[in-house]
């Protein structure tokens, strides 16, 4: 599911279930994340399922990338395998006005 970023923020700050998932390339990763998120590069391929198939499907995950191309691709491979609640948040990190940590 597309949420916009007001409602992906007002929704993550309610959860007290949820878990932030970075698709992006690590390259991207290095240059900030939104803060406590877990990183799984989409374009791992088979590695990015079987990282995805040791998650907790229980959990909401609210999924992100650059631009919210490759995390609706996310979100989409994730309800195959069974997660019911993955969000995309559109307009991925680019349009992101919340905290970003550099590691």
């Amino acid at each position: 599911m597309n949420l916009s970023q007001n409602d992906w923020t007002k929704q993550l700050e309610e959860d007290n279930n949820s878990v932030v998932l970075d698709v992006r390339t690590q390259n991207e990763v290095n240059g900030g994340i939104i803060p406590n998120a877990i990183h799984i590069d989409i374009y791992k391929g088979q590695g990015f399922i079987d990282e995805l198939n040791k998650l907790d499907k229980s959990k909401n995950y609210y999924v992100y990338c650059r631009s919210g191309g490759r995390s609706g691709q996310a979100c989409a491979v994730m309800n195959q395998l069974g997660f019911e609640n993955a969000f995309n948040l559109s307009g991925g990190i680019l349009e992101w006005k919340g905290d970003v940590i550099h590691q």
